[in-house]
């Protein structure tokens, strides 16, 4: 626990540091300095994202510090990091290696959602982007509210900051970056390094003073040079398209003996014969491919829920020894089968491809979320079963499971199979709906599409 409350001073001192800065530099128009040479006011969209952060994120991270514990380290891990694709690699990745953590669903909501960090590089429109991602981690916020909305509201307030920040982004995104972020024609040129070397001191010490008067122009304006140094090649290329017709002229005589079709010689070496005037370019090096990280299989209990992890080409998993309130996560398992016997209360299927599930009876919901090509197999009973950004699903359903209600979202490829003569006959699950204003409401209806 001090160790979590050092790191929340830390994060403070560090947006201490920011916003000294940020002031110094947002002066008024007719008092700011100048920035590599050009003369700096603030935007109205800079004074619009600053507000954002002082209340919206400002609200969130006060909530984190209140819950603590693994939440509040997550929180610092993505304010400290940089750039943001690393803080984003580095919060999954907690998020990864937490999964025992009694606020998982807290950590999978961030985890899920803070992709919408990576709007700026979203082009032309970054709103619905971050909408998508924060109905992500509505999937998981639902949960933390359905566990503590009658037990510990201090999880019910940190839901509704986290979530209020995405929704302030997109309003800030639709008033000032509707089509998606642009740049200053006339402002100075971003510099990665400038702007780590400003928030660059020691996290232990006290807000630097303000920073000194900008140096001279710095020779920012390295790519001038490569321009001009392409500029006559572009001007060659226009000049030969604007000769029309006449660009044939430059064209070479291909002679009898050049010919394939005329000389036996040239066939007899086939393909491997290169045309004097081909010039061979050496293609461009494809960035390295990194093998995954693998991770070591998992099948084991874990306080009431069993861990089914990281399973590969398995085809005899079996959960014997089953209690009513115990739940089944099945996490990023390959070609394998799994059976669960006797009766759980839930079971959960998060990224998985090509598995098998066989199970007796659950009381609550069987849920496959992020999953491909998954085959479930009901023996007993099971009230609903819900598929979420899955493709591929075929569900076998027993004479005892009939009345189950199926719940999809964003799914496709999904069969019902029902029992029938000794046989099953299998019942496509609709994906594409038909709505219709009849006056008073909206009514939507599976659309039949006619062979």
């Amino acid at each position: 626990m001090a160790n979590m409350q050092g790191l929340v001073e830390r994060l403070e001192r560090a947006v201490s540091r920011l916003e000294s800065l940020s002031a110094e530099s947002h002066r008024p128009p007719g008092n700011c300095g100048e920035v590599n040479g050009v003369i700096a006011g603030v935007a109205p969209s800079v004074e619009a994202f600053d507000k954002l952060m002082d209340s919206m994120v400002a609200e969130f991270l006060k909530n984190s510090r209140i819950l603590a514990g693994d939440v509040e380290t997550h929180n610092d891990v993505a304010a400290l990091l940089k750039p943001i694709s690393e803080k984003i690699q580095e919060i999954q990745t907690f998020r990864e290696r937490n999964r025992g953590s009694n606020m998982f669903n807290h950590l999978s909501a961030v985890s899920e959602s803070i992709p919408a960090l990576g709007w700026i590089a979203v082009s032309p429109k970054p709103g619905p982007y971050v909408k998508e991602m924060n109905d992500a981690a509505t999937f998981y916020t639902n949960r933390v509210l359905k566990d503590y909305k009658h037990s510990d509201l201090r999880h019910v307030d940190w839901v509704k900051s986290y979530l209020n920040i995405w929704s302030e982004l997109q309003a800030y995104i639709k008033e000032h970056h509707t089509t998606g972020l642009t740049w200053s024609k006339t402002g100075p040129v971003a510099s990665t390094v400038s702007a780590f070397s400003a928030f660059s001191s020691g996290p232990g010490l006290p807000p630097p003073p303000p920073p000194p008067p900008p140096p001279g122009p710095p020779p920012l304006f390295e790519n001038e040079g490569k321009k001009e140094e392409s500029s006559p090649s572009r001007s060659a290329l226009f000049a030969q398209l604007n000769q029309g017709e006449a660009i044939t002229k430059g064209l070479r005589h291909v002679t009898d003996d050049q010919k394939t079709y005329k000389n036996p010689s040239l066939r007899a070496q086939g393909g491997q014969t290169q045309s004097p005037t081909k010039s061979h370019t050496p293609s461009p090096t494809s960035p390295k491919s990194y093998p995954s990280q693998k991770h070591a299989p998992v099948l084991e209990l874990e306080g009431k829920k069993w861990r089914v992890e990281y399973q590969e080409d398995r085809n005899d998993l079996v959960i014997s020894e089953t209690e009513l309130k115990q739940v089944a996560y099945i996490f990023k398992c390959e070609k394998s089968t799994l059976q669960i016997k006797g009766k759980v209360n839930s079971i959960i299927i998060d990224n998985c491809k090509k598995l098998g599930l066989v199970f007796d009876n659950v009381v609550g919901i069987v849920e496959v979320i992020n999953s491909q090509d998954i085959q479930i197999q009901v023996m007993g009973r099971v009230p609903t079963i819900s598929i979420n950004k899955t493709e591929g699903c075929h569900i076998y359903l027993s004479e005892d499971a009939l009345d189950c209600e199926i719940v999809s979202a964003k799914s496709s490829e999904m069969n019902i199979l029902i029992p029938q003569d000794g046989d099953y006959r299998e019942f496509p699950i609709p994906e594409q709906f038909k709505t219709a204003w009849d006056g008073s409401k909206l009514i939507t209806e599976p659309a039949e599409i006619m062979a």
